[in-house]
C-alpha cells in the first residue's frame, strides 16, 4: 500500500505537466482541426527560454513562465497568420506536413545555437522534498502541479468569461454562423494557434525543472499530448486536465510494475480501450 500511494502521488504530480502539454495541443486540434507536430518544438523553445533566463540573469524558472508564454504566443501568432493561414482550409495532410517541416526547422536551429549537449536547470530547491507518512513529495513537482492547475483554471476562465474566449468557442461550434455574427476567423485562428504555442512554452518551462534539456526533447511530448487529448476528450480544458492526470498515473504504475522501458505501453493499451469503448474520450461530448 505504501508503494501504491507513492506511485499514485508521483503519477498525479507528473500528470499536471502532461495536462499543460496537452492543453495547447488540444486547443489547436479541436478548434482548427490541425494536428500540430510543431508542438514539441514549441515546448523545447519554452524550456530553453527558461534555461537562458536562469543561466544569464538567474531568474527563477517559475517566474519565467509568463515571459515564455508571451514569447511563444507572439511567435505562434505570427507563424499561423503569415504561414499556416494559407493552408488552414486545405486537406488535413497539408498543415500536418507543414507543421512537421516547421518542427524540423526549429529543432535544427536550436541545434545550431545550443548544440546537442544536454543541459539542465538546478535551483536551490532542486532535490528538496517533504514526507507525508510513507509518501515523499518533491517540492519542485508539487509547485509544478500547483502552477499547472492554475494555468488550466486561467485558460478555462478565459474561454468561458472573456469575449474573445466566447468567440473562439462559437467558432469551434459553427464557423459559418460565427462569421455571420462578425467573428474575424483569420485573426481568431492566429490567436488560438498563439495560445497553443504559449501554453506549450509554459509547459516547456515546467518540464525544464524535472527533465534534461536538448533540442529534440519536445518530440516525445507530442505523443503524450495526443494520448492525453484522446483520453480526456478533444477541445476542452477539463478534458486535457483529466487526460493528463490519467496518463501520469498510468505511466507511474506502468513504470513500477512493468518496467521503465514499457510504461508507455500501458497508457497506449488504455488508449486503445478508450477508442473502442468511448471514442470521444472521458469528458468528450457525443457528436451527431
Amino acid at each position: 500500500m505504501e508503494l501504491f500511494a507513492q506511485d499514485l502521488v508521483n503519477g498525479i504530480l507528473a500528470g499536471g505537466i502532461f495536462a499543460v502539454v496537452a492543453l495547447g495541443f488540444s486547443l489547436v486540434w479541436g478548434i482548427m482541426n490541425i494536428i500540430n507536430l510543431a508542438h514539441g518544438a514549441f515546448i523545447m523553445m519554452g524550456a530553453y527560454t527558461s534555461y537562458v533566463l536562469f543561466s544569464t540573469w538567474h531568474l527563477d524558472p517559475f517566474l519565467s513562465i509568463p515571459l515564455a508564454f508571451v514569447v511563444l504566443y507572439v511567435f505562434g501568432y505570427c507563424i499561423q497568420r503569415f504561414v499556416i493561414n494559407y493552408v488552414v482550409r486545405a486537406p488535413l495532410l497539408t498543415p500536418f506536413l507543414l507543421t512537421f517541416g516547421l518542427s524540423l526547422l526549429i529543432v535544427n536551429m536550436a541545434l545550431f545555437v545550443f548544440h546537442g549537449d544536454t543541459k539542465g536547470i538546478t535551483t536551490q530547491y532542486s532535490g528538496s522534498s517533504f514526507s507525508i507518512g510513507p509518501v515523499t513529495v518533491a517540492w519542485t513537482k508539487l509547485w509544478t502541479l500547483v502552477v499547472a492547475l492554475a494555468i488550466t483554471a486561467v485558460m478555462q476562465a478565459f474561454l468561458t468569461a472573456s469575449r474573445t474566449g466566447r468567440a473562439i468557442r462559437a467558432m469551434a461550434l459553427d464557423i459559418d454562423a460565427a462569421q455571420l455574427c462578425g467573428v474575424r476567423v483569420s485573426h481568431l485562428y492566429a490567436v488560438v494557434f498563439g495560445l497553443g504555442a504559449g501554453l506549450a512554452g509554459a509547459a516547456g518551462v515546467l518540464i525544464s525543472l524535472s527533465y534534461s534539456l536538448q533540442p529534440s526533447m519536445g518530440d516525445p511530448f507530442v505523443i503524450t499530448a495526443f494520448v492525453c487529448c484522446v483520453l480526456g476528450g478533444l477541445g476542452t480544458v477539463q478534458g486535457a486536465l483529466v487526460g493528463g492526470l490519467v496518463y501520469g498515473v498510468l505511466e507511474a504504475f506502468g513504470s513500477q510494475y512493468i518496467g521503465t522501458g514499457l510504461q508507455d505501453a500501458v497508457a497506449l493499451v488504455v488508449l486503445l480501450l478508450v477508442l473502442i469503448v468511448r471514442p470521444r474520450g472521458i469528458l468528450g461530448k457525443a457528436t451527431a
